[in-house]
C-alpha cells in the first residue's frame, strides 16, 4: 500500500475508500442486528409474564428488565474481557487485534485457551470502535442467556438473589464457556489440535447462549423447588395456567423477529451473502417447530395446544441457531420439526417424571433444543460454507455428508456445557442460598410477589380470587 500510495495515489485513495466502506457496512450491519437482539428482551418479558400468573406479573417483568442492566454491567466489568480478551478481534470489522491476551495451558503438546485477559471495563487501549461494536453485539447475546432462568424460576424467586445471580452468570459462567467456543478457546481448537472437523462449531449460539441458559435454568429450578400447589400429594402435577396467552404469543413472535438479528448478524459482515441463507433457514425452522409441536399435542390430547405451539416456534429457532449457516432449507425444516417434538416430550418428561417445575418450559426450549441444534450441525452440515473456520481448511461438513469427526467435536461441546454449567450453577445456587435467600416466604408466594418484591402490582385493579387449602 505504501508503494501504491507513492506511485498511484488515485488508486491508493480508491482502495482506501472501498476498504473503509466495506468495514463501515459490516459495522452498521452488526450494530443493527445487535439492536434487534436487544429487542428480544421485550419478547422474553412478554412471553414469560404471559405464561405465568397475574399476581406475579410485575415481578416477572421486573426481572426481565433488570437482567438487561445487571447483565450489561457484569459483562462490562469482566465478562467481555474473559470471553473475548484473547480472540484477536474480527477482521470483518476492521481488526480488534488489541484483544490479544489469552490465558493458555499446554497439555499433550497442544495449547488450550481458557479465558481472555484483556478488555475489562473496556478501558485502556481497547477503547476502540471495533472492540466496542463487538462488546455491544456480544453483550446482547449474553443477556439472552441470563434471561432464560428467569422463566424456569418465576413466581417464587427473591429479587435480591436474582440480582446476585445476574452478576455471577454474566461475569463468569457465560463468558468462560463462550471463550472456549467463540473467543479462541480450547473447544474451538479441537479441529486444529486433534483433527475433529473444524473444532466445536456453533454459528450463533445453540450451546453458547441457549444451552448455557437452559442448563442454568435446570440447576436453578431444582434447587428452588416447585411452586406451591404444583404437585399433588401423590406426585401428579397440577396445571397452573398462564394468565395472558395473547401476551405470551406476542412475546414469542417478537422473539422470532429478533432472531433474524441473532442468526444473520453472526456473520459479522453485511457483505457476506450467506446472510440470505441464514435468514431463510431460521424462518423455515421456526415454522417446522411450531407445526410439529401443535400436531403432537393435537394427536396426543385431542386438541392443539397453542401455548405449546408458540414454544415449538422458539424450539425450532433454538435448534437452527447453531447450524443455520451450514445446512439446506430442507434440513432446516427437519431440524425445526424434530425440535418441536423434542420440546413437547421434554416438557412432559421434566414435569411428570423429574418433578421439576418450569413455568414457561425454558429448560426444554433452550436446554434440550440447544443440544439438538449442536448435534444437528454435526449431522446436516453440507460442506458449502465455513472454509477456514477456526483455522481449518475446507467447508464445515457433517456426518450425512461424509465427515463424522465434526459430530464428535459437537458431542464434546455438548458434554462440556452440561457438566461445566450445571455443576457450577448448582453449587452457586446451593452456596449463595445460605447467604442470600433464594425463595420467598410461603405467604408471599400465595399472595403474589409483586408488592412484596418489587413494590408494584402488575394489575392493581384486578380482583384476584384466592383459595385456601
Amino acid at each position: 500500500m505504501e508503494k501504491l500510495a507513492a506511485t498511484e495515489p488515485l488508486a491508493f485513495k480508491l482502495a482506501d475508500v472501498i476498504g473503509h466502506n466495506r468495514i463501515a457496512i459490516n459495522m452498521v450491519w452488526v450494530l443493527i442486528c445487535g439492536f434487534l437482539v436487544m429487542f428480544m428482551q421485550a419478547g422474553f418479558a412478554l412471553a414469560e409474564t404471559g405464561f405465568t400468573r397475574a399476581k406475579n406479573a410485575g415481578h416477572t417483568m421486573g426481572m426481565n428488565m433488570m437482567v438487561y442492566a445487571i447483565g450489561m454491567l457484569g459483562f462490562w466489568i469482566c465478562g467481555f474481557g474473559l470471553q473475548m480478551g484473547g480472540s484477536g478481534g474480527a477482521a470483518s470489522l476492521g481488526g480488534g487485534a488489541l484483544l490479544n491476551q489469552e490465558f493458555v495451558i499446554n497439555l499433550f503438546g497442544k495449547d488450550f485457551g481458557l479465558w481472555g485477559m484483556k478488555g475489562f471495563f473496556l478501558g485502556g487501549d481497547v477503547y476502540d470502535t471495533t472492540v466496542l461494536t463487538m462488546f455491544l453485539f456480544q453483550m446482547v447475546f449474553m443477556d439472552t442467556t441470563a434471561t432464560i432462568p428467569t422463566g424456569s424460576m418465576a413466581e417464587r424467586w427473591t429479587m435480591k438473589h436474582f440480582c446476585v445471580y445476574g452478576f455471577f452468570i454474566s461475569m463468569f459462567v457465560y463468558p468462560l464457556y463462550a471463550n472456549w467456543v467463540w473467543g479462541g478457546g480450547w473447544l474451538s481448537q479441537l479441529g486444529a489440535n486433534f483433527g475433529l472437523g473444524h473444532g466445536l462449531m456453533d454459528f450463533a449460539g445453540s450451546s453458547v447462549v441457549h444451552m448455557t441458559g437452559g442448563v442454568a435454568a435446570l440447576a436453578g429450578a431444582m434447587v428452588l423447588g416447585p411452586r406451591l400447589g404444583k404437585f399433588r400429594a401423590d406426585g401428579t402435577a397440577n396445571a397452573i395456567p398462564g394468565h395472558h396467552i395473547p401476551m405470551a404469543i406476542a412475546g414469542c413472535l417478537i422473539l422470532a423477529f429478533g432472531w433474524f438479528g441473532f442468526n444473520a448478524g453472526s456473520t459479522l459482515a453485511g457483505g457476506d451473502m450467506r446472510i440470505g441463507v441464514v435468514a431463510a433457514n431460521t424462518m423455515l425452522a421456526s415454522a417446522g417447530g411450531a407445526m410439529t409441536a401443535m400436531l403432537y399435542m393435537w394427536m396426543r390430547y385431542g386438541k392443539p395446544d397453542i401455548s405449546m405451539a408458540a414454544n415449538g416456534l422458539l424450539a425450532g429457532l433454538v435448534a437452527i441457531t447453531a447450524p443455520c449457516a451450514f445446512v439446506t432449507p430442507i434440513a432446516s425444516v427437519c431440524i425445526g420439526a424434530i425440535g418441536g417434538v423434542l420440546l413437547c416430550m421434554s416438557v412432559l418428561f421434566i414435569e411428570n417424571t423429574l418433578k421439576i417445575d418450569d413455568p414457561v418450559g425454558a429448560i426444554s426450549v433452550h436446554g434440550v433444543n440447544g443440544a439438538w441444534g449442536m448435534l444437528a450441525l454435526g449431522l446436516f452440515a453440507d460442506g458449502t460454507y465455513g472454509d477456514g473456520a477456526n483455522g481449518v481448511k475446507g467447508a464445515v461438513t457433517g456426518l450425512f455428508y461424509g465427515d463424522a469427526s465434526q459430530l464428535f467435536a459437537q458431542l464434546i461441546g455438548i458434554t462440556t456445557n452440561i457438566v461445566f454449567v450445571f455443576v457450577v450453577m448448582y453449587v452457586f445456587f446451593k452456596v449463595s442460598n445460605k447467604f442470600v435467600k433464594m425463595r420467598v416466604a410461603p405467604e408471599i408466594e400465595q399472595e403474589g410477589l409483586d408488592m412484596a418484591e418489587v413494590a408494584v402490582i402488575g394489575y392493581p385493579e384486578f380482583s384476584i380470587n384466592k383459595t385456601h387449602r
